[in-house]
C-alpha cells in the first residue's frame, strides 16, 4: 500500500530547533507542517503561539540583573515542548506513518542567521 502522506519535520526537530535557535523557529516548522495536511487555521494559531512564547522568553531575559544564554535555551526548552508535546501529538497522532523531511535546509538558514546576529552584536561593541 502507498502512502500518500506529506512529508513533515519531525517532533525531535521541531524541540531541537526550538532549544538551540528559538521557539518561533520550531513554530515556524511546525506551521510548515500543518500547511502541507491543510490545516491552515491551526497553522496560525501554532505560529502566534510560537511569536508569544519567544517574545515572553526574551522579555523574562530581559528582566535578569545578570541575563546569560542558559535563560534562552531554558525557553526554547518548555517552548519547544509546548509545541513538540503540546500541539504536535494532536495533529499527527500517528507520527509514525509520514516520512520525516530532512532538516539540512533549516539548519543551514538558522546557522546562518546566528552568524549573522552574532556578526551585528561583535561589530555594534567594537563599533559603539
Amino acid at each position: 500500500m502507498e502512502n500518500n502522506l506529506p512529508k513533515i519535520y519531525s517532533k525531535q526537530a521541531i524541540l531541537g530547533f526550538s532549544i538551540f535557535f528559538s521557539t518561533l523557529f520550531g513554530g515556524i516548522l511546525l506551521y510548515k507542517n500543518l500547511i502541507e495536511i491543510k490545516k491552515k487555521k491551526e497553522a496560525y494559531i501554532v505560529l502566534s503561539i510560537s511569536i508569544l512564547l519567544t517574545f515572553i522568553t526574551i522579555f523574562v531575559g530581559s528582566l535578569q540583573d545578570n541575563p546569560k544564554s542558559s535563560y534562552g535555551y531554558l525557553g526554547g526548552l518548555i517552548g519547544g515542548c509546548i509545541l513538540a508535546y503540546g500541539f504536535f501529538p494532536n495533529y499527527f497522532p500517528n507520527e509514525n506513518e509520514y516520512e520525516k523531511k530532512p532538516i539540512w535546509i533549516p539548519l543551514i538558514i538558522g546557522i546562518a542567521m546566528a552568524t549573522l546576529f552574532i556578526f551585528l552584536i561583535i561589530y555594534s561593541i567594537e563599533n559603539g
